[in-house]
């Protein structure tokens, strides 16, 4: 009787265990990899696959497999006491001493905190640790009796469903169904988990970490400042403008009247060299002027790609608050921004930081205040974007070269300044960087 006792109890352990595996799995197993397994003709991916496309057929799935786990919890801990129970209570008779009910009730006890501990680590942990390693595996294994279980629940799970549709609907919450929904927080920190799991490279999870930051990257972030920017006035003469444009790397250049404030257009220097071919001294800047591209300064990278994109417009100009030019950005920036260093053997490399012989850092003026942290081994905030204003920011004037100061610990040289901007600095790290290559993300 004990022997056929036990057998009935790993059964009810096993079909909760079943449940469980099943719900992690459901709500954990990613639909691409399902959808392969459908295209490749596993006919158990088949028919998950319309269960996990469709919130309102994931959540019969999922209520499913809580009504499973909740009957067979219930009938686990109500056959153990009618039977495993009163199989036990002899014993605790003979070897305990106890009498009539107190050993029926230390019989219970027993009984009941075995079952629960069993049913904690075999219906629990151990399969929910299995669906959440192996979801697709898991999910494939348990879909054919989770099918067989909705058949045979579908009346328990249409009215519970129907009971705690209504409390939602007086609670005033929203009926949202299961669905595998992430925030970019939280795809941040699967890409890093898949990043120490060993599935993405170093530069791959660099990449996709840049890619997630574009809908809060501002433009003034990417825009190569007004300082430097290359532009022509709308009165050049052509062959002036070509024979500039042919010592550059640009193929595109704002127009301008009077003053860089007052951009007016683009230029394609290709325009230009076909309508210079055609009509010699007569053309003019104006006649292949193009419509320019105005943003503002707090526009996200994302939303600048959408607007290059809709307009046909390869670059922008970033302005300020007041009306004025800030900057330039154009879709190599952005590009950059996601890939690193995109830039042609046309093109000057933009400046980055170096380890020196002395311990030193040298870091561009450039540099965002948010890569500078591997490199120093101190987050700088501030009201600056920059290096080269963080230290304009704390001496409170100009810079000039050889000015030193000491922002958050760490001594900071001034190397050299450009057009009275910061270029670059000399910092002396806090504390050693790692064996990294030191690159910010």
């Amino acid at each position: 009787m004990l022997l056929s006792t036990w057998a009935v109890i790993v059964v009810l352990i096993a079909l909760t265990a079943l449940y469980v595996a099943a719900e992690f799995a459901a709500v954990s197993v990613r639909r691409d990899k399902i959808r392969q397994k459908a295209e490749q003709g596993d006919v158990r991916a088949v028919r998950l696959l319309p269960v996990l496309d469709d919130s309102r057929l994931l959540d019969r799935y999922i209520a499913g497999c809580q009504v499973g786990i909740t009957l067979t919890s219930l009938i686990l801990g109500a056959f153990a006491q009618a039977t495993l129970a009163v199989e036990l209570r002899p014993l605790f008779e003979r070897w305990g001493g106890l009498q009539g009910a107190a050993a029926q009730s230390t019989s219970t006890a027993v009984v009941l905190v075995v079952l629960t501990t069993l049913q904690m680590v075999l219906s629990e942990l151990v399969p929910k640790s299995l669906a959440l390693q192996m979801p697709t595996q898991t999910a494939l294994w348990t879909v054919r009796p989770m099918r067989w279980s909705l058949f045979l629940f579908s009346g328990f799970i249409k009215v519970l469903n129907g009971f705690a549709l209504l409390i939602l609907r007086m609670l005033g919450a929203p009926q949202a169904g299961h669905r595998h929904i992430h925030s970019p927080q939280e795809i941040d920190l699967l890409i890093a988990e898949s990043r120490d799991g060993g599935l993405l490279e170093p530069d791959e999870h660099r990449r996709l970490r840049r890619a997630l930051q574009l809908g809060v990257r501002p433009a003034r972030h990417l825009m190569v400042p007004r300082g430097q920017m290359a532009a022509v006035e709308i009165e050049s003469r052509p062959a002036e403008v070509l024979r500039w444009v042919a010592d550059t790397p640009f193929t595109r250049l704002p127009v301008y009247r009077g003053e860089i404030d007052n951009i007016i257009g683009t230029l394609h220097t290709k325009d230009l060299v076909l309508r210079y071919l055609e009509d010699g001294d007569r053309a003019t800047i104006e006649s292949v002027m193009r419509p320019a591209l105005i943003v503002h300064e707090s526009v996200t990278a994302d939303r600048l790609l959408s607007l290059m994109r809709e307009r046909g417009n390869r670059q922008a100009i970033v302005a300020d608050e007041f009306g004025g030019v800030s900057g330039l950005v154009t879709l190599t920036d952005v590009l950059t921004e996601v890939m690193g260093d995109v830039a042609d053997e046309f093109q000057l490399r933009e400046p980055t930081p170096e380890r020196l012989q002395d311990g030193r850092v040298r870091l561009p003026g450039g540099l965002r205040l948010d890569e500078v942290e591997s490199w120093i081994g101190v987050l700088w905030k501030g009201e600056a974007d920059t290096v080269g204003g963080r230290v304009t920011e704390e001496l409170g004037h100009l810079p000039a070269a050889g000015e030193r100061v000491v922002i958050d610990g760490v001594e900071i040289e001034v190397e050299s300044v450009v057009n009275r901007a910061v270029a670059s600095v000399l910092a002396a790290p806090r504390a050693p960087a790692g064996a990294g290559s030191g690159e910010g993300v």
